[in-house]
């Protein structure tokens, strides 16, 4: 879904605004690609957080070099 919205969205701070507009009524099911871009995103956090709840749950945090790199992927996940 984010190459189909990417194809109408502009990053100007003075377009940016009008440019979901567009998406969301010209674009054909353009709101149906937004709320399922939003609704998978939401979900992919979710599951991220989930995933960090069962680390926490086993023990994982004890291993300092995988939960280090863990966070610094959920970092850069969140960019």
């Amino acid at each position: 879904t984010a190459m189909f919205l990417a194809m109408h969205y502009t990053s100007d701070i003075a377009t940016a605004f009008s440019s979901v507009a567009h998406i969301c009524r010209d674009v054909n099911y353009g709101w149906l690609i937004r709320n399922m871009h939003a609704n998978g995103a939401s979900f992919f956090f979710i599951c991220i957080y989930l995933h960090i709840g069962r680390g926490l749950y086993y023990g994982s945090y004890l291993y300092k070099e995988t939960w280090n790199v863990g966070v610094i992927l959920l970092l850069l996940t969140m960019m």
